[in-house]
């Protein structure tokens, strides 16, 4: 997955550091865009970088999608963060994906969220069901992963 890059749009959290380490192990640029004072950790960006990760972090959107190859995002507003979420609604103006965004990317670019999503907030209608968009596959893949997962783990340690 050597030279792929993914933009992630959105808040810097728990989705925003699994995706800079799983880029980081497999070769995948990853640049993340977010409104300031929602920025990823520095810690986790010099733990990715310290894997041998290509991570850029920036404000402006628009200029992190050019030629991307995937473009992710995320609920601005978190469970347990529902009193914030005026102030995120706030802070995230900017940092939607719609079909702007995705012009921006190119027809290559395809779109992706881990669900569920808030309509209208962090993505439109259009780009979430749009022909650019795999999350349904995304969702799908998901079950398969933790089934390999639960498998690996029972199965006991490696020999």
């Amino acid at each position: 997955m050597d030279g792929r890059r993914l933009v992630y749009v959105g808040d810097g959290n728990n989705v925003a550091a699994s995706l800079a380490f799983g880029a980081a192990l497999s070769g995948v640029e990853l640049t993340i865009a977010s409104p300031p004072g929602y920025e990823l950790d520095e810690d986790i960006v010099d733990r990715a970088r310290n894997l041998g990760g290509t991570v850029e972090l920036t404000l402006d959107p628009f200029e992190a999608v050019k030629g991307a190859d995937a473009i992710y995002t995320d609920v601005w507003t978190s469970m347990g963060q529902e009193e914030e979420a005026e102030r995120r609604r706030a802070a995230f103006d900017g940092y939607r994906v719609d079909a702007t965004l995705m012009d921006v990317a190119g027809p290559q670019a395809l779109f992706m969220h881990c669900l569920p999503a808030h309509r209208g907030e962090e993505v439109t209608d259009d780009v979430i069901d749009g022909p650019q968009s795999v999350v349904w596959h995304q969702a799908a893949n998901r079950m398969h992963s933790v089934r390999a997962l639960l498998g690996a783990l029972d199965a006991g340690p490696a020999r």
